[in-house]
């Protein structure tokens, strides 16, 4: 049999490597045995503080990799278009993927003006970033911050809540903006400790069932102190898995400072020292009618049908209350 010379070369050379390959790899399991074992990924204890650096040792088919888990910092973004020009938001995700920085979430927060959560593993390349920004013409920055959940909510759902000029505890929504409003308390309700909430608004226009669709949102159970929704409820006592921290209490101003009992009164006031999220309605009447003050309410929410709807409380005078029995 005549075998082609040129032919069987790419062959040999073929087989050649194989064979060497073969015997490489029996060298190391005989020469070599642990490095060829199969390690699982080790996680060590995460060194103390905020930092949450941990460090990996991974040993697999032969090689060690050493790796550091990163932090990285949210940081809110907004500018105003001064000229929108094609392109300009192509532009600057440009600068920002240059500069390491990723994009979590972009959305229009007013009228020419859009908002970015931003996240870097380095601080200093936002200020490098800002540098940068204020040399472009056609925007300028109207804030580049830690987000907080204002700004959150802005890119959330595309505009910013409206809040009082000059009581910035303030803030005021309409019947139309209700998913807004339970977005908001949710965030509100998923804070820890003493919280003193109040809502304002006229009968049937969302206040409790907005209250309760937080609560859930929020992951916290919810119970009635005093209340109309379904009828007229004045709590004179609780159970011991009703008083915990994880409890957001809702109390009816009206019905618990001008229908209730001295022992309503009592639960009252133990729930007002307790360290958690309690939300009032009509809390112009529970401050006017009890020894606390509007000062002590850490936010006041309004609602109305329509952003010219006056809140009065002329009715509860004139009708003792009938139209306030249902929110």
């Amino acid at each position: 049999m005549i075998i082609d010379k040129q032919k069987s070369e790419p062959l040999i050379k073929c087989s050649k490597r194989i064979f060497i390959g073969i015997i490489g790899m029996f060298s190391a399991f005989f020469l070599c045995p642990s490095t060829c074992k199969w390690y699982t990924i080790v996680e060590k204890p995460s060194i103390t503080g905020e930092e949450q650096v941990g460090l990996f040792l991974q040993k697999k088919r032969g090689y060690m990799m050493l790796t550091e888990e990163k932090e990285f910092f949210e940081w809110y973004l907004e500018y105003r278009l001064i000229k929108d020009r094609p392109g300009l938001l192509g532009d600057l995700a440009s600068i920002l993927g240059m500069l390491n920085i990723n994009i979590r979430t972009i959305n229009g927060v007013q009228t020419n003006t859009r908002g970015m959560l931003l996240s870097t593993d380095d601080n200093d390349k936002i200020e490098a970033l800002r540098s940068l920004l204020l040399k472009v013409s056609n925007i300028e920055i109207n804030k580049l911050r830690p987000p907080t959940m204002l700004d959150r909510l802005a890119v959330r759902h595309g505009r910013y809540i409206e809040r009082d000029a000059e009581d910035k505890k303030t803030f005021r929504f309409i019947r139309d903006e209700l998913g807004i409003l339970v977005d908001f308390l949710g965030e509100l309700f998923k804070k820890e400790g003493h919280q003193l909430i109040g809502i304002r608004g006229m009968p049937r226009v969302g206040k409790t069932e907005s209250m309760i669709a937080a609560s859930v949102s929020s992951n916290k159970r919810w119970t009635f102190i005093s209340s109309t929704l379904l009828r007229q409820t004045v709590r004179s006592s609780l159970t011991v898995d009703e008083m915990t921290a994880n409890h957001v209490y809702l109390i009816d101003g009206i019905v618990s400072t001008m229908r209730s009992t001295e022992r309503h009164h009592s639960l009252l006031r133990e729930i007002m020292a307790f360290p958690a999220t309690k939300v009032i309605e009509h809390p112009d009447i529970f401050a006017r009618e009890t020894e606390y003050k509007l000062s002590d309410f850490h936010y006041i929410i309004e609602l109305r049908h329509h952003p010219d709807e006056e809140i009065t409380y002329e009715l509860i005078n004139t009708r003792s209350f009938n139209d306030f029995e249902m929110t």
